[in-house]
């Protein structure tokens, strides 16, 4: 019954997404970017786009997503907007936070993205344009993702809190004073694990091209650096 309903709600959804998508006018960046793709596709092997493609997109989005809260510490106008005033980030933890995530990006997350190429061969995910998705879709599966993921980091957040092993793992994570946008993925290689789990099960549930992951990869980021600002 549960079942049904949540088909149901995203059938609904992804019809209103794509009723909302026929009364647009046609996508100017639609042309170049199948330019560009098709260039990476003839250019580049499918390992190479699923493994260092999905590196590049993650590591320049996230600091990328991270450079407007870098920037305003640096700007009057907006230190008034700052909720914990008394509390600021300081230059030391800024780069302790930087070299942490340099090692969790490059010996915990790396290896696992070393996998993606393997699960897009065994699953038949398609790298071409002609089976691209269009962007309605993506919306609508990039949204039952962040339930499935918001659903798993809950739970699990709430177990890392609890009293018997918080600081053996999550205390790592709330070890600054005060949050900032490049904490977000600063946290213990156990936490990394067991809280990024969740991300992944959506992908090996709705992932039907190459470019859901990247879709999915930006919409999380952009949500997970925003809520640490």
């Amino acid at each position: 019954m549960a079942t049904n309903e949540s088909i149901s709600i995203f059938s609904s959804a992804s019809l209103a997404v794509e009723y909302v998508d026929s009364l647009l006018p046609e996508n100017p960046l639609q042309e170049p970017f199948k330019n560009a793709w098709n260039y990476m596709l003839n250019n580049y092997t499918k390992f190479q786009i699923a493994t260092w493609g999905s590196l590049i997109v993650h590591e320049a989005l996230y600091f990328l997503f991270c450079l407007p809260g870098f920037l305003f510490q640096f700007i009057p106008y907006m230190k008034k907007y700052k909720i914990q005033k008394d509390k600021p980030e300081t230059w030391e933890n800024q780069w302790k936070c930087f070299k942490v995530l340099l090692f969790n990006h490059f010996c915990i997350q790396l290896p696992l993205i070393c996998g993606t190429y393997y699960f897009t061969e065994y699953f038949n995910i398609p790298y071409d344009w002609e089976r691209m998705p269009r962007w309605c879709l993506l919306l609508v599966k990039c949204l039952g993702c962040a339930v499935i993921e918001d659903t798993w980091h809950y739970f699990l957040h709430r177990l890392l809190h609890h009293k018997r092993i918080y600081k053996y793992i999550h205390k790592v994570h709330h070890e600054f004073q005060a949050p900032f946008g490049m904490e977000a993925e600063y946290a213990h290689p156990l936490e990394t694990l067991i809280l990024g789990t969740g991300f992944f099960i959506g992908i090996m549930l709705l992932c039907d091209h190459v470019i859901f992951l990247w879709a999915w990869v930006t919409i999380r980021l952009m949500e997970t650096i925003d809520v640490h600002r």
